[in-house]
């Protein structure tokens, strides 16, 4: 492809929908090992986007990013969709932007206990410092906020488990937990640290009333989705580089230019 877009990932196929219908002009993009992107643009603009979909779990959606980097070769990549809000303040609805991706689920089993051993990846300062802009510069209809969001490989759903209870513990200060980003946070990085945004809407509070939340699915991916587009129509796509020129000798005052080609044997006499 001669045009860079920005590549934007989802997980489910509601997060997957809620950015497609915010895209005009998509056309089907097949990846030689058979999977398959919609490349489009913002309307308005002629900003080109590649959307994905990773499926559940940072395995998966490590895989995917990686395919989507070397594929499109983007200048920036967004991961959207829903997640668990971790604490009473964090209304339903809510997009958090992530500061950082804890992957919460590293550890070392001993007989005392479980001793969190968790890797985590900042994101980048510039989209970091553009997201914070486009928060302030639009009307948003549910708050948006910044902190850390925890993904781990299980599904969160209860305030009281011991599970629940050490992530409040080991990782008091995340906003929200969910089960991709660390991955897309790990293909990032290992890309010459691609830059990267992870935008998710609240859609239950991750302590057992996620049922009785489902309708909040498609309201919250709809949130981080407006947002996350209107991050892309922001970032900077730099011009590409202009391709070197070749060498050109010229000769002066008389001077001969010669071209040697192949290899020369034996002695060279210059009268």
């Amino acid at each position: 492809m001669n045009e860079r877009p920005i590549v934007i990932l989802t997980a489910l196929d509601l997060e997957y929908d809620a950015v497609r219908e915010r895209l005009d002009g998509l056309r089907p993009h097949r990846h030689r090992q058979g999977t398959r992107f919609e490349v489009g643009h913002i309307p308005g603009t002629d900003r080109p986007v590649a959307l994905g979909l990773t499926g559940k779990g940072n395995h998966a959606s490590a895989v995917l990013t990686e395919r989507a980097i070397h594929e499109f070769d983007p200048p920036a990549v967004l991961f959207t969709g829903v997640a668990g809000g971790l604490w009473p303040d964090i209304q339903l609805g809510t997009v958090v932007v992530a500061t950082h991706v804890y992957a919460y689920h590293g550890g070392t089993s001993e007989d005392d206990g479980f001793k969190a051993r968790p890797r985590a990846w900042e994101i980048s300062h510039e989209l970091d410092q553009l997201a914070r802009h486009v928060r302030r510069a639009g009307s948003w209809p549910h708050p948006v906020k910044f902190g850390p969001i925890a993904a781990g490989e299980v599904v969160q759903d209860s305030a009281v488990s011991w599970h629940a209870e050490w992530i409040r513990q080991t990782y008091n200060d995340a906003l929200a937990i969910e089960m991709e980003s660390a991955g897309v946070a790990k293909a990032a990085h290992d890309n010459r640290s691609r830059p990267l945004a992870v935008v998710r809407g609240i859609s239950d509070r991750a302590d057992g009333t996620k049922v009785a939340t489902d309708g909040w699915q498609p309201r919250a991916a709809a949130s981080a989705a407006a947002f996350a587009l209107a991050l892309a129509r922001e970032i900077d796509v730099p011009e590409p580089e202009p391709a070197a020129r070749p060498a050109v000798n010229v000769a002066r005052d008389h001077a001969r230019v010669g071209v040697q080609a192949g290899q020369v044997n034996g002695d060279i006499n210059l009268r």
